[in-house]
Order: structure tokens, then sequence, then C-alpha cells
């Protein structure tokens, strides 16, 4: 029922990259120009849980921009497909968006791996994607980033996460500085956001002195990782730390403590989530990080958080809710950007004149400043580390990232 994959179509009354304009014909509400904003994520399967809160923190942008008049002459409308986690079924999702010429902006995917597939189509459609979750360094800046080598791949790529190279950077100094841990066992599940992250991890750890005692790469789709907790064990690591996602780290972490290591498996945002817990009866001690503060200490998250407990969703906002509403404002800032500087109306290039204004987009948005650079990337490089407390994941440390 929450699976929404029909593109809507718009007969006759659509204008090239524009949207549909009533004219007597059933075009926007009340004589406005209808604009929608696409939303990918994985809405079935494994990742649901943070694929679901994606897809209605951005429907709740969208009502609130309609409700308040945000864009004077425009309704907006959302759009969701389900990627379900898959490159090929994420592009096959963005040739429907870019087929929907009311389609000015697409927020999305979570998958670092589902968005290679999908950038360079957007990018040759000239239609702006805003991703609340993508970590993947070399989205933004290039295969040859780690040498220097910067170079911004597509002009359409924008997102309000920070990358990989921030966020194990970030982990590698909160387990060496203060948690006081010296020696790791390194997993990845070869996906490109595990296997960046885990290289994020790595580098830093050992500059600062760390030490990984023995590495492994497991298949996400796995569920017994009894081999690699033996060997966990045998290493007499201190800590593992994992580059990919809760389906598989939740039993890594349980099975690790079963074997009789009682240490605890420290992750990315791809385990920040209450599933993680569920999966794993021993995840006491487990870590994680997740880009920003958290939203419930943030003043400028209150009302974020009023609305969607008022709007009634099912499913929590999950890890990146706030992100989520805040790459959707910004389309919505860019839409309304456009028709500010075109006397009022929507231009009839909108796609054009949506991806040119967001290098103008500077708000206040629910994770705090909400702005992008040069790349594309968020300007905003908070994050905070967390840590199983109970049942639930308590805030343990926040800080922004400083290069050295």
């Amino acid at each position: 029922m929450l699976i929404l994959t029909t593109v809507l179509t718009t007969g006759a009354l659509t204008l090239t990259a524009c949207g549909s304009r009533d004219e007597g014909k059933g075009g926007g509400d009340g004589g406005k120009t209808t604009v929608v904003i696409g939303v990918d994520a994985p809405l079935t399967g494994d990742l649901s849980a943070l694929g679901l809160g994606i897809k209605n923190s951005a429907d709740l942008a969208v009502k609130t921009a309609n409700k308040e008049g945000t864009v004077e002459g425009v309704e907006f409308k959302l759009e969701a497909t389900d990627d379900q986690a898959q490159p090929q079924v994420g592009q096959q999702n963005a040739q429907k968006f870019i087929s929907n010429d009311e389609v000015l902006g697409v927020v999305g995917p979570l998958n670092s791996n589902v968005s290679q597939s999908m950038q360079k189509p957007f990018n040759d459609a000239g239609l702006v994607q805003v991703s609340p979750a993508n970590t993947g360094t070399e989205l933004t800046q290039g295969d040859g980033w780690k040498t220097g080598d910067r170079k911004r791949p597509f002009k359409t790529f924008f997102r309000t996460a920070t990358t990989d190279q921030v966020q194990g950077d970030f982990a590698a100094k909160y387990l060496y500085n203060k948690a006081k841990i010296k020696k790791v066992y390194l997993i990845d599940d070869q996906k490109t956001y595990g296997a960046g992250l885990a290289a994020s991890f790595k580098d830093t750890f050992t500059q600062l002195g760390g030490k990984i005692v023995d590495s492994d790469h497991i298949n996400p789709e796995d569920r017994d990782f009894n081999a690699v907790a033996t060997k966990v064990k045998n290493s007499k690591a201190e800590a593992v730390y994992y580059g990919g996602e809760y389906p598989a780290a939740g039993p890594l972490s349980q099975q690790i403590k079963d074997s009789g290591a009682k240490i605890p498996l420290m992750g990315g945002d791809g385990i920040y989530s209450a599933d993680f817990i569920k999966l794993n009866k021993k995840a006491a001690g487990d870590l994680a990080t997740s880009v920003g503060k958290p939203v419930e200490l943030l003043d400028s998250a209150k009302t974020f958080i009023k609305n969607y407990k008022a709007a009634g969703y099912k499913d929590a906002y999950e890890a990146y809710g706030g992100g989520t509403y805040d790459a959707t404002w910004s389309i919505i800032e860019a839409v309304k950007i456009a028709v500010e500087e075109n006397d009022g109306k929507l231009p009839e290039n909108g796609r054009a004149a949506v991806l040119e204004a967001m290098s103008k987009v500077k708000f206040e948005g629910v994770t705090g400043n909400v702005s992008f650079d040069e790349y594309g990337d968020t300007t905003n490089t908070m994050m905070t580390a967390y840590q199983v407390d109970g049942k639930a994941w308590k805030p343990e440390f926040s800080g922004a990232y400083k290069p050295e």
C-alpha cells in the first residue's frame, strides 16, 4: 500500500521540463502549476525501514510547502518509487522520472551503488538529484579524490549527507581517542558504501597509530557469520569496525559475541537503525556514527518531529528523516528561486532553472544550515557517535569534521 511506483501521466497538458499548467483542463490545483518531486528508496525488502522513513519525510516536506504556500502559484506533488536497493531497478526508476516532464527534482536514493546507476541518466536529462543518504565520496568528487584530484563528475547530483571520507575519519578518531581502542578487526560487505567507509576508517585509524589486526569481506545476503566470528575472537581485537548495513550487521555482531568475543561492533549510518537492535539480542555497547546531531536535540528539528508525529505515519523517520526533509526542501527552495527570478512564473525550461538555482539554495533546515559546496556536497559536516544503551541508540559525542 505504501509503495507508489506509478509515474503521474499528464497527457497533452505537459510543458517541456516545466510542469503542467491549469488552463481549465485539469492541471494544477486552483490554477497552480504542478511540480512533481520524485523520491526513490527501498520501500520493500531488508532496508525498507530506512526507505519508508525517507519517503515519509519527503512527503511531509511537500505537504508542508503546499499548506504554507511556500512557492506562489505552484502545487507540489510527490511521486515515490521502490528501488529494492537494486542498482538496475534504480536506473529504471530514474528513466520513469526523466520521462515525466513535471518532475523537476528527485530525492534519493538510500544506497550509493544504486545512485551510481542513476547519476548519469539524471545528468544527461539535466534533472536535479538530492540524496539524504549517499556517502560514497566518489559520487561528488570523482574516483581521483583519494589522490587529491577532485573533479565533480555530475553537475545534477547533490546530497545532504556527508561523505564516507568524513564519516570514516570521525569514527576512527572516536574509537582511538575517545573509546581508547587501539586494535580493530575490519570487515566490509564489498558494496560501494561499505567498502568506501571501511577504507576511510582504516586510513585514519592507522595514521593515528591504531592497528588493523585482520580484515574480512562478507556477503551482505548471508546470515551465518560464525566462521568470521571465530576469526575475530582469535584475533584479540578490541573492537570490530563494519562497513555495511544493519540487515547483516545485526546478526554479525551477535554471532561475534556468541563466539566469546565480548567486544563492540561499530559501523556507519547504515547500521544506525532501530532494526539493528531488533536483529541483535546482544547489541548493548555497539556503536554507530550518523550525519548531523541527533534531530531530537536540535531546536531546528522540533517542528519537524511534531509534524511527523501529527501526520500519523506508521513508520519512524529513522536515520535519514531530517536529512530527507532538508533534501526535499532544497528542491522546493530552488523552485522558489526559479519562480521569483522569472517574474513569478515557473520558467519553460524548469529543470535547467532549478539546477541553476541549486547553487543559490541556503536555508535553516531540520539538520541545521543547508547549502552545497562546489561539488554538490553539504557544507554541514557535523557527525554524531551513538551507542546502544538498553534497547535504543543513545548519542555519545558530536563534532564537526576538521581535515588535518
